[in-house]
């Protein structure tokens, strides 16, 4: 008889502490936070990064769980790139060393020259080592710097600095590439 008291007892105490967590719940989602996504990893992306069509801008903006950076390339249709972190930033064709800030660095590499390939003038204005032009990524939560580093042969390379080597998604979209990377594992 106690043994049976004693398990109505626990069966009411577990259902009890059930119904805590399932009201903790509601009230967490009920204050509007946000689930953010997880399983993008930290691994190389991408494949083949050369193209014909010049990039015309590169932008940043902050989401709720990720900080992102978008390449357009009007015309270019499907993106060749790559992308992946790396200990140090060395520069296509010469190997120069780049300075990032960040506690880590991808290596971003798009399908896109810098410059028009009929001509050679610049097409996106911007210089090895210097931050990207018009990209300001002060008070992002994982951005902390973005580097030019060359254009050669049909690719453009650029460093994005980093909180810490935090899983990234590539995204590929008519005529642009959308690299995300999240604020938290």
């Amino acid at each position: 008889m106690r043994r049976t008291a004693a398990a109505v007892a626990a069966l009411v105490l577990a259902g009890t502490g059930l119904g805590m967590v399932a009201a903790g719940t509601a009230t967490a989602a009920g204050t509007g936070a946000t689930a953010c996504p997880t399983g993008w990893g930290s691994g190389d992306k991408g494949g083949a990064a050369a193209g014909a069509v010049p990039l015309k801008t590169v932008r940043a903006g902050r989401h709720d769980c990720f900080d992102r950076l978008v390449f357009d390339v009007p015309g270019g249709g499907t993106l060749g790139y790559s992308v992946r972190y790396v200990d140090r930033l060395y520069q296509l064709a010469s190997g120069d060393y780049i300075p990032v800030g960040g506690g880590a660095v991808l290596d971003v590499r798009v399908g896109a020259p810098a410059y028009d390939p009929a001509s050679g003038t610049p097409a996106y204005p911007a210089r090895a080592g210097q931050p990207l032009p018009g990209v300001d990524v002060s008070g992002y939560s994982t951005f902390r710097d973005t580097r030019f580093s060359a254009s050669f042969e049909g690719e453009t390379q650029i460093g994005l600095g980093v909180r810490a080597r935090l899983p990234f998604r590539v995204i590929q979209l008519p005529d642009q590439l959308v690299v995300d990377v999240a604020h938290t594992w």
